[in-house]
């Protein structure tokens, strides 16, 4: 590390073995104070949390996590839980998505006349799948049905011929329900 704790004495002191002694043997112990002190400040941000901030967070929101989620995912699902806001625009719920899964991550599709609100996920979201399903259904009123997909795989159109895939644009079959 680049602070060693001599440095912080007079150059008059530096010098002598025993104060130089004392110093070697306690710098282990204030390098890690050092740590744990920028440990506590990063806990305070879900984004740079350790996994002892990841979770202390879940802990305050009652998040029971998966044992088999990334510690990427449980910020997801910390994040996911602090964009819950009522009431809500649909530009609010555009911006909770956004911050979620990024601008490009997601599409989506609101008909008022049938109250439906369609959600499509892009497969690199495919893991966030389950914590957007829950906050459509704590943000979103209950008379609207939702629907959370993601986004149409090789696997989905491959009952398809050329020649009806030929009918649509790249952006279609990417992210319409046929």
């Amino acid at each position: 590390m680049e602070r060693k704790l001599i440095d912080y004495l007079p150059l008059c002191i530096q010098d002598f073995a025993e104060i130089s002694a004392v110093m070697n043997s306690e710098q282990d112990y204030i390098e890690k104070a050092w740590e744990d002190v920028d440990d506590v400040m990063n806990n305070q941000f879900v984004v740079d949390a350790t996994e002892d901030g990841v979770k202390r967070w879940e802990s305050i929101l009652n998040i029971s996590p998966k044992a088999n989620y990334t510690l990427d995912e449980r910020k997801f699902n910390i994040l996911t839980r602090l964009n819950e806001q009522l009431p809500y625009t649909l530009d609010a719920l555009k911006s909770m998505l956004s911050s979620l899964c990024g601008s490009d991550g997601y599409a989506l599709k609101i008909d008022n006349d049938k109250y439906t609100l369609i959600v499509k996920l892009a497969l690199s979201n495919e893991n966030n799948f389950e914590m957007v399903e829950a906050l459509l259904d704590k943000v979103v009123p209950a008379n609207i049905v939702k629907t959370v997909l993601t986004f149409n795989s090789h696997y989905m159109l491959s009952g398809f011929t050329h020649e009806q895939l030929t009918a649509f644009t790249h952006k279609e079959l990417r992210e319409e329900i046929l």
